[in-house]
């Protein structure tokens, strides 16, 4: 990106910022501050979803790990995985062996996959020195079943992040965390409503990096960041087009090169709702802050939380409702299913969700891509066409 001259709009110099933050694998954000206060540590998690409130209440700093994109060449990490699976687990031991995470002081692997649970034990044989856990979540959500599953494995999680750390964590400092991600999580509900409505005034491209952003800096600052964002892109009028308005779908874990997302958006399409970096949304509202924060935290997770390929779904019936509920409220025209190769989980549930949305009546079209993706093309000419088909259905 050209650098924005110093009186050029704000909203471009935040967009600068943060694709800074995205381009940089060395992770120099997480260094400096570490390095501004002595014993500070951090925590890397994987997508999707990991409760990030239990490292902040700890006093550590939580950093988003999503691959290596398309920035990295995967030297080492093809010697630890077969050809055959996604991408992300071999750029992100690749990260690891070159030294590129040598700032973390922990990881923590969610429940994802079953390429993603090997990972977490290829990590604890690689980094002994490091703090690794796997973490499960319920299948069962009833709350006296599952919640108290999940209740136990957030326990352990914050007696290992207490022994770490030199002392335990307090519910007092869990329930202010708890405070801290509401805010976070209100200022991005805020961010996608705004893009919903005026999705020319906030192009995804540029929420995207917003959200990138989050991975390494402090949540507090972040919060701050999306809503000076919000703020200036308000006072940057852009053209409106008559582009046609899209979900996608399927990008919950390896994350898209950002040339896919502007592909998608010059193609022709506004996208108004997604599955990227799903745990900046994967708690649909506020989380009591005055009760028993594990408790609270188990329920918002069993009740109020996003669904997804990577989350088991209780109920058959319940396949697409979500997602239709965003076609719907976001106004949207039709559904791109961008998926990584080899992703069981979302492309095992791609045919649920397109018979869903055929049973509806809504227009869908659907690529794979892998986090080095290079030659758009083909995607942009398909993504093209499918918003020209959807203006063409929409005008007979």
């Amino acid at each position: 990106m050209d650098t924005p001259a110093a009186d050029g709009p704000e909203v471009l110099r935040i967009v600068q910022r943060c694709e800074a933050l995205f381009e940089d694998l060395h992770f120099k954000a997480v260094k400096e501050w570490k390095a501004a206060a002595p014993g500070r540590k951090a925590i890397g998690y994987m997508p999707v979803y990991v409760p990030r409130e239990l490292i902040h209440a700890a006093g550590m700093l939580p950093v988003g790990i999503l691959g290596g994109g398309d920035q990295i060449e995967v030297i080492q990490g093809d010697a630890y995985y077969q050809s055959y699976i996604c991408r992300i687990p071999r750029s992100t031991i690749e990260l690891g062996l070159t030294g590129r995470l040598d700032c973390l002081d922990g990881m923590l692997f969610p429940s994802i996959c079953d390429v993603i649970r090997n990972l977490s034990g290829m990590w604890q044989i690689l980094f002994k020195d490091k703090y690794v856990r796997y973490v499960d979540v319920p299948q069962n959500y009833e709350d006296e079943i599952g919640g108290r599953f999940y209740r136990q494995e957030m326990q352990h999680i914050r007696d290992d992040l207490g022994r770490l750390r030199g002392a335990p964590v307090t519910d007092e400092e869990l329930n202010a965390s708890v405070g801290v991600y509401n805010d976070n999580r209100a200022a991005i509900r805020d961010l996608y409503a705004y893009r919903a409505a005026k999705p020319w005034q906030a192009p995804t491209s540029e929420v995207y990096l917003l959200l990138r952003a989050g991975m390494v800096l402090p949540v507090e600052a972040h919060t701050a960041l999306v809503r000076d964002y919000l703020a200036a892109a308000e006072k940057l009028a852009r053209p409106r087009r008559d582009n046609a308005r899209v979900v996608i779908n399927g990008s919950f874990c390896e994350q898209p090169p950002l040339a896919l997302i502007k592909s998608i958006e010059m193609a022709g399409c506004y996208i108004v709702d997604d599955d990227f970096i799903l745990v900046t949304r994967w708690l649909l509202d506020d989380v009591p802050t005055d009760g028993d924060p594990l408790a609270e935290l188990s329920r918002a997770f069993l009740h109020r939380s996003a669904s997804t390929a990577a989350k088991y779904d209780a109920r058959r019936e319940d396949k697409g409702v979500f997602l239709m509920k965003q076609v719907k409220t976001r106004g949207a025209e039709g559904v791109v299913f961008a998926a990584p190769s080899f992703c069981d989980p979302a492309l095992l549930e791609r045919p649920m969700l397109q018979d869903v949305l055929s049973r509806h009546g809504i227009p869908h079209t659907a690529f794979k891509y892998a986090e080095n993706t290079g030659q758009m093309a083909p995607i942009r000419e398909q993504a093209g066409t499918f918003a020209d088909s959807i203006k063409l259905w929409n005008a007979a």
